[in-house]
């Protein structure tokens, strides 16, 4: 039976899905998520676990974390941060049009949330015309990468935590042989 792992945009699954195929004769499947979907993907068994981006509602899920994400600022190649050399800061934002709001749960301020949600792609898009800044992870942002955009880290951001979820009910040899995989043990290893 195949193994199904969903993942979100940027994640890169890739290493782990080669360790898993050199243990496991199951076939993996990898599936592309999207952030507003991925704990739903979870309990609805369309796949056996999911890397996310966190908080999620844990109710019934195991979840463990994997990694942080640096947030970073998205805006056109003309746009004044193009300027900055290392990171900005959030005040350095103040009064910017906010393309995408960030996933880590930083609110801004009312007036930046004229436009509606986008995806990350089009955000991108929409802020290389010249038209607003997004806020993303640096992993999506290196993803929809061009030559007439920037990105810098946002030094006040707290990072994007990713995660990898599965059903409690849905715990078995599989679901702890990848968990093993995420944590670098060996084939030979014992949990």
């Amino acid at each position: 039976m195949t193994f199904r792992l969903g993942f979100v945009t940027g994640a890169t699954p890739d290493k782990w899905a080669r360790a898993w195929r050199e243990r496991r004769p199951e076939p993996l499947e990898l599936v592309p998520l999207t952030e507003p979907e991925q704990e739903q993907a979870v309990r609805e068994g369309r796949v056996d676990m999911a890397i996310v981006r966190l908080p999620v509602e844990r109710a019934g899920l195991h979840c463990i974390r994997l990694y942080e994400e640096v947030p970073v600022v998205v805006a056109s190649k003309e746009h004044f941060i193009a300027a900055a050399d290392d990171e900005v800061a959030l005040a350095d934002l103040a009064g910017e049009q906010l393309v995408r709001p960030h996933a880590s749960g930083w609110t801004p301020d009312a007036e930046q949330l004229a436009w509606p949600e986008m995806t990350e792609k089009d955000a991108v898009e929409t802020v290389a015309a010249g038209t607003g800044v997004a806020i993303m992870p640096m992993s999506v942002a290196r993803l929809y990468q061009r030559k007439d955009v920037v990105q810098r880290p946002v030094s006040d951001l707290d990072p994007t935590e990713m995660g990898l979820i599965w059903l409690i009910d849905r715990d078995g040899e599989d679901t702890q042989t990848f968990v093993g995989i995420t944590r670098g043990r060996t084939a030979r290893s014992s949990r």
